[in-house]
């Protein structure tokens, strides 16, 4: 009976999805209030029965209810509770429906956070965020209802979940993950409705800018997420494959991070509206592909949901039709958009506009090197594989130039700065970045051409960031006071470049100053890295919840001095016989030592990899550092403070009046 519930929970929603997606949109074009009115319950209406669904979905896995086929294939009476939670994500049906729910929750947020904006525009938002919820609930219902039955062969226990994703990983990465993906499609929706509107001015990219800076920070902490999970649950030591479901999630990132500085511009300077339109529209489209190239069996990968080629066709027939309706209403609309403001060659738009260029330019490098070779196989002429080479040569360049680019920028003035003082005002930072670059290789012992543009960037970043902190809190009443009296907003944009060069700090020094070995070594045996002394100690076994596990003790000495002591374990699953690796790892803001166990080559004898990674940390606490950055400059005051503007009552939007909203217009103070 639950199940039955949970499905038709989903047409419900599916039908006022249908209602949300047609009557506000109606009401906002022909200017009756009472249709716009229907906007805010029908998003309501819509995230209960979708949440309904997902609690009922969740219901069936805490009781094992194997009649569920969904829950039979991917649960099992020994998963622990926690790892049955996560499982309702862990497959394809699940993590859909969790993408859905997230949807709707987004949706309800606009309808509940929005008040303070004009009823045109939100009733158009909302309609729009409708339609998308229309397409995945189609999606979900036709071709990937998780509530089938197995009646009436129900199986005795579930065939289990994947043992990879039995870990803390599963609960906190896709969900963090999609947070990012389903959040910019309210950025997609707002660019479409003032696209509708005509009104692409500064209260619209203020409007926009709290919801994308949102979306792209939750985005953020879930692939630095994926990234961590990946390191220590692989048991490879890697923190980044290039894999093509990985570049799926950097891809809207990337341009995310454009349409954020792109919004900013808009908002202050009244220009790049058209460019920031577009981005909008194509991060979203980015999102849908990343969701298309999981569940379209076009990739075989431990990210890879579905191999349905129903399911792929819709998707991307999904994609297909968000990208040309939107693209086709932006041909039509853009080019009566103007910008009367100007700018100097060395002004902070130029300099943000060259920023927009690069990230674009890593977006389309990234995009091409995924999808490359995938046509090609799909095309029958030949297999081509394109990894982690190419994008270091290739994509590495392109962020040195945005952390320099960055660094000085920051300094630059709106309209036009003078470039005797600008260059006045690097000098400082660029020769302490050098000396700090030239310190760090020292320490590090060895010169790579790219080792040092790395941490010259990064540290650039660093040093006009506080720099720049440091000139704005000087104040009569002092520091303090100086620095109390900066808004949110800028120390969140602080926060977000010193989390910036955090990462690439770290991406630079683990990827030219670590070190990996992979040794035969028995119980008794010793390897070096360095002055590290890697000591097996003893083999021996454990019984877990629903694995058996062997497990090595390495005792790790430097110049005779204990460090740490790890357990590496090789995991067996009772249900599927999987084996998977559990590293031993000693965690350290400076560096971070790895023991894997591999197979058993001979007798006692082991395949072990140890590694020393040098500031890994650092990649990561570096995203938490932008994600922060984000969530805090969203709490800025003038997003919470509105004026009231008097507007006469204007006719509703027309072929003549594209721009006529009705009532009082509220702006974004």
């Amino acid at each position: 009976m639950y199940p039955e519930l949970g499905q038709f929970a989903l047409i419900l929603a599916l039908l006022l999805a249908v209602l949300l997606s047609v009557v506000p949109l109606v009401g906002a074009i022909t200017g009756r209030d009472n249709l716009q009115a229907f906007a805010r319950p029908l998003a309501t209406g819509q995230f209960v029965f979708i949440a309904l669904a997902f609690a009922l979905l969740t219901q069936a896995f805490l009781v094992d209810d194997f009649s569920v086929a969904y829950v039979a294939n991917n649960s099992n009476s020994l998963l622990p509770w926690y790892y049955k939670f996560s499982a309702v994500w862990g497959g394809h049906e699940g993590s859909l429906l969790l993408w859905i729910l997230m949807l709707a929750g987004w949706t309800l947020a606009v309808a509940v956070f929005s008040r303070r904006l004009p009823t045109v525009m939100v009733s158009q938002v909302l309609s729009v965020l409708g339609m998308v919820s229309v397409g995945f609930l189609l999606f979900i219902v036709l071709t990937s209802n998780p509530f089938d039955r197995l009646l009436p062969n129900v199986p005795a226990d579930g065939a289990d979940l994947n043992p990879l994703l039995q870990d803390f990983g599963l609960i906190v990465h896709p969900p963090m993950l999609y947070m990012g993906y389903v959040g910019f499609s309210v950025a997609f929706a707002f660019a479409i409705a003032a696209l509708i509107n005509g009104r692409l001015d500064a209260a619209w990219a203020r409007w926009s800018r709290p919801w994308t800076t949102v979306a792209w920070s939750f985005l953020s902490v879930g692939i630095a997420l994926g990234s961590w999970w990946a390191y220590y649950e692989l048991g490879w030591g890697g923190w980044w494959f290039w894999d093509p479901v990985e570049n799926a999630s950097l891809l809207p990132w990337l341009a995310g991070t454009a349409l954020m500085h792109s919004l900013a511009v808009t908002e202050k300077r009244g220009v790049f509206k058209s460019w920031t339109v577009l981005l909008a529209i194509v991060t979203f489209a980015l999102s849908l592909l990343g969701t298309f190239l999981v569940r379209s069996g076009v990739l075989t990968s431990v990210h890879a949901f579905a191999s349905d080629p129903t399911r792929g066709a819709f998707l991307l027939g999904l994609l297909a039709f968000t990208i040309v309706s939107s693209l086709t209403l932006y041909a039509f609309r853009a080019p009566v958009v103007h910008a009367r403001s100007s700018y100097g060659g060395l002004s902070r738009e130029i300099f943000l506009l060259l920023n927009n260029v690069l990230l674009v330019a890593a977006t389309l490098l990234v995009l091409v090197g995924t999808l490359y070779p995938l046509v090609l196989d799909y095309l029958d002429m030949g297999r081509l594989s394109i990894g982690e080479p190419f994008f270091n040569l290739t994509f590495s360049p392109l962020a040195v130039a945005v952390g320099l680019l960055l660094g000085a920028g920051i300094f630059s003035r709106w309209k036009k700065t003078d470039g005797g003082w600008l260059a006045r005002q690097l000098l400082w930072p660029a020769a302490t970045s050098l000396v700090i670059t030239a310190a760090a290789l020292s320490y590090y012992g060895s010169f790579t051409p790219w080792a040092f543009a790395g941490l010259l960037s990064a540290t650039w970043v660093t040093v006009a960031t506080l720099r720049d902190l440091w000139l704005k809190s000087s104040s009569k009443k002092g520091r303090w006071h100086g620095l109390r009296r900066q808004s949110r907003s800028y120390y969140g944009m602080v926060l977000g470049h010193l989390g910036l060069a955090l990462t690439m700090a770290g991406a630079t020094v683990v990827s030219n100053y670590g070190v990996e070995r992979d040794v035969r070594m028995a119980p008794g045996d010793t390897a070096e890295i360095g002055e590290l002394r890697f000591y097996f100690a003893e083999i021996g076994s454990r019984q877990g919840a629903n694995f058996t596990a062997t497990y090595g003790r390495f005792e790790i000495t430097s110049d005779g001095e204990p460090i740490a002591t790890l357990f590496p374990e090789k995991r067996q699953y009772v249900v599927q016989r999987n084996m998977m690796t559990e590293a031993g790892i000693d965690a350290g803001l400076f560096r971070d030592l790895f023991v894997a166990l591999g197979e058993e080559v001979s007798g006692d004898a082991w395949a072990v990899r140890l590694q020393y990674k040098p500031l890994i940390r650092w990649l990561w606490l570096g995203a938490l550092f932008m994600a922060a950055g984000g969530f805090l400059a969203i709490a800025d005051r003038r997003y919470r403070i509105r004026d009231k503007v008097a507007v006469s009552e204007p006719a509703a939007p027309s072929a003549a009046n594209p721009a006529a909203t009705a009532g009082t217009r509220e702006v974004l103070s």
